[in-house]
């Protein structure tokens, strides 16, 4: 049995960095830190001592010039203290097969990157991006997430249907055609779909659908599928009280079931 170390990035921003740690812990991790940005920079914090790299959400640079566009910069240019660039290091931890899971501005920060979707096997080259909610307006509110079983995403395996929280202002996907939304569906890079909570099936309807992403889109993976974005937020959804309904009964899966599915996956690896 492998061990089990994740690394939960945070700084310039993000706020959600204790609460995805916990997530990763309740689902059997032998360890979670919670690391600045810039101790990757000075070295004093090396990626490869792990195998599960976490991006939380949060108001990332406070969401000035686009979500997550500044900390992407960082690690397109950025440095380590032996003068290697970060790019290379993150690369590496993908070919080596490790997982990576961005939530809110981290799947916004993984689409600016490039290393999402990766089509092609065209890494750190923007392919698709996020912009402002359809709504105009920041959605603070539940929904209803179905999951692609044939998506080869290790986050999201034996996933039916999923409740969890969105808080954001910019999760609508675009991309630069409508060739390139179609790929992503007819290669199943799709993993996640905002449902309509009646019928269990996708939906662009609001507010189930909350910003207006084509294709009801909430997550996606690369063709590997070690790489998971979305828009909500699963680790807030770590306890069933977390559930506006939980008093009345009601019995749902909680979103810690997809890092457990990435502690499994990584731990049999």
């Amino acid at each position: 049995m492998n061990k089990v170390n994740a690394l939960v990035l945070t700084g310039y921003g993000t706020n959600s960095h204790n609460e995805t740690a916990h997530a990763i812990r309740l689902a059997g991790a032998d360890s979670a830190d919670i690391v600045h940005f810039s101790d990757i920079v000075s070295g004093s914090v090396k990626l490869n001592d792990y195998q599960l790299l976490l991006f939380p959400g949060g108001f990332l640079d406070g969401d000035d010039l686009g979500s997550a566009h500044a900390a992407a910069q960082r690690w397109l240019h950025l440095t380590d203290d032996e003068e290697k660039p970060l790019l290379e290091h993150l690369n590496k931890f993908i070919d080596d097969g490790k997982l990576i899971m961005g939530i809110c501005n981290g799947f916004q920060l993984l689409v600016k990157l490039g290393i999402l979707p990766s089509m092609d096997g065209k890494r750190f080259e923007r392919q698709v991006s996020l912009t402002h909610n359809l709504s105009a307006r920041y959605e603070d509110r539940w929904v209803e997430l179905k999951a692609n079983p044939k998506s080869p995403c290790i986050f999201t395996k034996n996933i039916d249907m999923l409740a969890v929280p969105v808080r954001h202002g910019e999760g609508r996907l675009v991309t630069p055609d409508e060739a390139t939304l179609q790929r992503l569906e007819d290669e199943n890079l799709i993993c996640l779909q905002y449902a309509d909570p009646n019928t269990g099936q996708a939906t662009q309807e609001y507010p189930f659908n909350p910003n207006g992403s084509p294709k009801a889109i909430a997550g996606l993976t690369d063709p590997t599928g070690h790489v998971l974005g979305l828009m909500p937020h699963p680790e807030a959804f770590n306890h069933p009280t977390n559930h506006p309904n939980w008093a009345r009964g009601e019995v749902k899966t909680l979103g810690t079931i997809i890092f457990e599915n990435a502690v499994n996956f990584l731990r049999n690896k």
